[in-house]
């Protein structure tokens, strides 16, 4: 067999993650990164909410459906008085955010840094951008009420799946989890229904999620949950680390 050197190159990345564990210095120093952009994001954040998350794919052009859909997604978050929340990139997250501007609405990005670029769409008015996802999903999840999860790749998968576990564990309050596309989503949903049926779900848990095709009992099953289970309390306070409160100027 071929020494590992001679495989992979000992300057390469592969070769040094190998090697162990970075010295405790590197981790104290990212440490801190991190602790600095989670201050960053509350920060930024404090005073949006509260917001419904709209999850999907980046990849999807005006003039396709899903991204129409998201777009009257966001009309009719803003319609029910809410901020709508994206990753604030292109696709569905530009259209969900497109549609609050327009309505009137308040709008917010959670944007990441990526190998090739991704800029914030232009209809947010609050915009953060994120070095780590991990940062970057705690704040789209830690505002918000609800989340619509419209058609998406590996990422709408993983911040679906991780939101769906945070409400099933009761480690997150159980806030209202849409799937919106049955054409796209039916084969997952079935196969769910086969995880409940092997039991290594419960059934019971099949019920936190709605899957549909309308935009309408979307929003009234959202509006249904949030006013059933909470009421408005007025903001008393108006500073928060140094961050005052505005109102979002709207279109």
């Amino acid at each position: 067999m071929e020494k590992l050197d001679r495989i992979i190159p000992a300057d390469s990345k592969e070769a040094q993650f190998l090697e162990g564990p970075k010295s405790r210095m590197y981790e104290l120093s990212f440490a801190l990164k991190v602790f600095r952009e989670f201050i960053k994001g509350f920060r930024t954040l404090h005073f949006v909410g509260p917001c419904v998350t709209v999850f999907g794919s980046a990849r999807f052009k005006e003039d396709h459906e899903y991204y129409q859909a998201a777009r009257e997604m966001g009309r009719q978050i803003a319609a029910l008085g809410l901020t709508t929340m994206t990753g604030g990139g292109p696709g569905t997250m530009e259209a969900a955010n497109r549609g609050a501007f327009e309505q009137g609405g308040a709008s917010v990005g959670c944007n990441i840094k990526l190998p090739f670029e991704q800029k914030p769409n232009p209809y947010v008015q609050t915009s953060i951008t994120f070095e780590h996802f991990f940062t970057r999903k705690v704040m789209l999840v830690k505002y918000s009420y609800a989340f619509v999860i419209m058609p998406g790749g590996f990422g709408t998968m993983d911040e679906f799946f991780e939101t769906l576990t945070l409400v099933q564990t009761k480690t997150l309050v159980r806030f209202p989890i849409v799937l919106f596309g049955k054409e796209y989503y039916q084969p997952l949903f079935d196969y769910m229904e086969y995880m409940a049926k092997e039991g290594t779900i419960s059934k019971e848990d099949m019920a936190l999620v709605l899957l549909t095709d309308s935009i309408a009992e979307a929003a009234n099953h959202i509006d249904k949950f949030i006013k059933t289970n909470y009421k408005h309390a007025p903001r008393k306070r108006m500073w928060w680390l140094f961050e005052k409160y505005k109102r979002v100027k709207t279109a």
